[in-house]
C-alpha cells in the first residue's frame, strides 16, 4: 500500500488573494486598504503582504490588521524566499491579502519577472484587478477582458471598480460588460477625497507623519466599502493553503535555545525611522537579540543596558530641528561608537551618523557627527536600485566578502566625505559597478537597506559583534 502520510501541515481552504491593477496609479493601495479594514470589521485574522521593497503601505496595513504587514520581493528574497514567507506568514491567518506594484502584467524591464502576475503564479493565488473606470463606460469591459485573457495561467478571481463617478456611473459599467465579466465585478469604490493620502518626495505620507487620524481613516475606509461584496470575494477567491505547523505555544520563543546568549538591540523607532523590514526583526530575534525600541527624536539616552545599535531609514530631513537638539543623545551615541559599540544604519539611519544634514530649504542641521561627512537633500537627484552587495573588510555583518542583496531609493547626496566608501562592493540589478557605505570601527553604514532572508548569518554575525563588545562572550 502507498505511504501517503504527510509530512507537511495538511492545507486547508482559505481566502487568499492578489490584488493587482491595471496600472501604477489606480488605486491598489486605497482599495487593499477597504478591503483590509472590511475583513477585520468581520473579525477575522487577516495577514497583510506587500510585493516589492516598499515600507509606506506596510505601515497602513499594519495599523489596520494591527499585524506586521510583510514584504514579498523576488529580487532581495529569491522566489523560495518569497515562498517560505508567505507559508510561514499566513499559516494562523483566516485571509491573505498581497497588495501588489505597477500593472499586474508589469515586470522587471518590460518582462514577466517578479509582477503581480507572476507571483501570484508562484504562490497559486487568485487576482483581485482594481480597475480605475474614472472617465470610462464601456472601454471597461475592453481593458477587463483584455487582462482575463493576456495569460490563462493568471486566475482573475474578481474585480473592484475604482473612483466610480457616482451609482449611475457605476450603473453604466456594469450593463455595458459582457455577462462573463459583469460576474466578476466583486464592487466598486467612488471617488473620494477623504480616502485621499497626500504624496511627499519618494511615496506617500506614512501612517506615523499622516494629519488625518487613524479613526478617520476608518469612517471612510468602512463608507467607501458599501458597495463591495465580501462575501462574494471571500468566496471567488477561497484557496487551498498550508495549515499552521503547531499553535504559538508549541514553537519556541525566537532565539531561545537552551543556553544561548542573547543581547540587547536598540532599534530606532519613531516619525523619523520607520523603515525596517519585519522580516528581518523577526532574523534579528531569531538569532538571539531582544528589540528595544528608541525614539532619536524625544529619548535623551538610549535606552538602559543595550549591546547595539540598529538605525533604520525613513525620513529624518522631515524632523533635523528634532534631531538636532536631542544633543544629549546624540553625544551618547557618539561616544558609544567610539567605544566600539557595533551600529548598523541604513539610508536615514545613515544620514543620522552623518556631521551635518541640509534639508530641501538649504537648512543645515547638525547631526551625531559619527561620520566624518555631510548630506544634502536635492529634488534633482533620484537614486533607485536594486543591490548586490559584498563587504569588504571584515564588519558587524560578518567576515570580508559577506554576501547580501538589498535596494536603495534615496533623494539625498553625500557632498564631502573625509572616509572612501569602504563597506561594500555594489552590483546593481542593471550590472553596474562600484563601491559604497561606510565602515567605522564598529559602525557599518550606508544608503542600501539590506534584507536579510538570503543571508541569516548577518542577524548571527551581528549578535556576535554585540555579545563581544558586551563583554558576554570571549573576544574572538
Amino acid at each position: 500500500m502507498k505511504n501517503t502520510a504527510s509530512t507537511g501541515p495538511a492545507p486547508r481552504s482559505r481566502p487568499a488573494f492578489v490584488v493587482a491593477a491595471t496600472h501604477s496609479s489606480a488605486g491598489k493601495t486605497t482599495v487593499t486598504a477597504i478591503l483590509l479594514r472590511l475583513l477585520r470589521e468581520r473579525g477575522l485574522r487577516v495577514q497583510a503582504f506587500k510585493l516589492g521593497p516598499d515600507f509606506i503601505d506596510p505601515g497602513y496595513h499594519r495599523e489596520i490588521t494591527g499585524r506586521p504587514s510583510i514584504n514579498l520581493d523576488l529580487w532581495m528574497m529569491g522566489a523560495e524566499g518569497v515562498r517560505r514567507s508567505f507559508d510561514r506568514w499566513s499559516a494562523e491567518a483566516d485571509v491573505c491579502v498581497i497588495e501588489a506594484m505597477g500593472g499586474l502584467y508589469d515586470g522587471e524591464n518590460g518582462t514577466e519577472k517578479g509582477c503581480a502576475a507572476h507571483i501570484a503564479k508562484l504562490l497559486g493565488l487568485p487576482v483581485v484587478v482594481v480597475m480605475d473606470v474614472w472617465g470610462m463606460t464601456r472601454t471597461s469591459g475592453a481593458v477587463l477582458g483584455g487582462l482575463l485573457a493576456f495569460d490563462p495561467e493568471v486566475r482573475i478571481a474578481a474585480c473592484v471598480l475604482n473612483r466610480v463617478g457616482s451609482r449611475t456611473h457605476a450603473d453604466m459599467v456594469l450593463s455595458a460588460l459582457p455577462g462573463h465579466l459583469r460576474e466578476l465585478v466583486a464592487g466598486w469604490v467612488e471617488r473620494s477625497e477623504h480616502l485621499r493620502v497626500d504624496e511627499r518626495h519618494l511615496g506617500l505620507t506614512t501612517v506615523e507623519e499622516n494629519p488625518t487620524g487613524a479613526a478617520a481613516r476608518a469612517r471612510a475606509q468602512l463608507a467607501s466599502g458599501r458597495s463591495v461584496d465580501v462575501d462574494g470575494l471571500l468566496a471567488a477567491t477561497r484557496t487551498a493553503l498550508p495549515g499552521p505547523a503547531g499553535t504559538s505555544a508549541d514553537r519556541p520563543a525566537r532565539g531561545s535555545g537552551p543556553g544561548r546568549p542573547r543581547a540587547r538591540l536598540a532599534v530606532a523607532r519613531d516619525a523619523a525611522f520607520c523603515f525596517y523590514y519585519e522580516e528581518n526583526l523577526h532574523a534579528l530575534e531569531d538569532a538571539g537579540f531582544t528589540l528595544v525600541p528608541f525614539r532619536p527624536t524625544v529619548d535623551p539616552r538610549l535606552p538602559d543596558d543595550v549591546d547595539a545599535v540598529y538605525l533604520g531609514g525613513g525620513y529624518p530631513e522631515s524632523f533635523t530641528a528634532e534631531l538636532a537638539g536631542n544633543r544629549s543623545l546624540a553625544n551618547e551615541l557618539r561616544a558609544r561608537a567610539g567605544h566600539g559599540m557595533p551600529v548598523y544604519a541604513e539610508c536615514g539611519g545613515m544620514m543620522y551618523l552623518a556631521r551635518s544634514l541640509t534639508d530641501f530649504d538649504g537648512q543645515r542641521a547638525t547631526m551625531t557627527g559619527i561620520l566624518p561627512i555631510d548630506v544634502v537633500m536635492d529634488r534633482q537627484y533620484l537614486s533607485i536600485h536594486y543591490v548586490e552587495v559584498r563587504t569588504q573588510a571584515p564588519s558587524p555583518l560578518g567576515e570580508a566578502g559577506q554576501r547580501a542583496r538589498g535596494q536603495e531609493f534615496h533623494q539625498s547626496r553625500i557632498t564631502t566625505a573625509e572616509i572612501e566608501p569602504n563597506l561594500y562592493e555594489v552590483t546593481t540589478s542593471t550590472g553596474e559597478s562600484r563601491r559604497a557605505g561606510f565602515l567605522l570601527d564598529n559602525v557599518a553604514a550606508s544608503y542600501i537597506h539590506l534584507h536579510f532572508s538570503l543571508h541569516p548569518e548577518i542577524p548571527r554575525h551581528f549578535l556576535s559583534a554585540a555579545l563581544r563588545y558586551s563583554k558576554k562572550v570571549p573576544a574572538v
